[in-house]
């Protein structure tokens, strides 16, 4: 499903007039546009399904070793948009970890596939889900940790408006659910 440039275009200029603005006033001309292609650049996530990122962020090298050795990509940066409010979800940290079986990803395909899942309408929660089921399909490892940490401006800039909550979730699947210590070396 490609992202309507045209409908998001004619629905800004809607918007505009309906806060009280005159879209063809000189600030404003171009801004549907503009919010066309930021949006077709922020939202590209929702252009794929999980298999698809997996697939274009799927290269993996054979790796010989035991399920201790553990890998960890900490602080990712991403934003995404709350789809409650389509509000930004900003200063978000993602850490991903898993215990390889056989194969290892790329480091930077980490990193990509955790900016792709952001790039949907999404909950945090949903975020460390998507990125946990992509990575367990790319390394076949059913031992996959996601945590997140994020500012939400639903919450910091309306609202409540408590510019200093954060959100922290985690998704854990396999032996991350039952392992403390194994967890503990993550957030180490």
């Amino acid at each position: 499903m490609a992202i309507d440039q045209k409908a998001i275009r004619e629905h800004i200029r809607g918007l505009l007039i309906a806060i009280g603005d005159d879209p063809e006033r000189e600030g404003l001309k171009d801004t549907p546009d503009r919010v066309a292609r930021m949006y077709a650049e922020v939202f590209e996530g929702m252009n794929y399904t999980n298999h698809e990122i997996a697939q274009m962020f799927g290269k993996t090298f054979t790796f010989e070793g035991d399920t201790e050795d553990l890998v960890v990509v900490k602080d990712i940066n991403v934003f995404s948009y709350c789809e409650h409010h389509m509000a930004l979800m900003y200063d978000m940290k993602v850490t991903v970890a898993y215990l390889p079986k056989g194969k290892v990803i790329g480091l930077s395909k980490i990193a990509r596939i955790a900016e792709m899942a952001a790039k949907r309408l999404q909950l945090q929660e949903r975020i460390g889900r998507d990125i946990a089921d992509i990575i367990m399909e790319v390394t076949e490892s059913e031992d996959v940790a996601v945590l997140i940490s994020g500012s939400h401006s639903c919450m910091t800039a309306r609202g409540i408006k408590n510019a200093d909550a954060k959100t922290y979730t985690q998704t854990l699947r396999g032996r991350f659910k039952t392992d403390g210590a194994l967890l503990a070396r993550v957030k180490a």
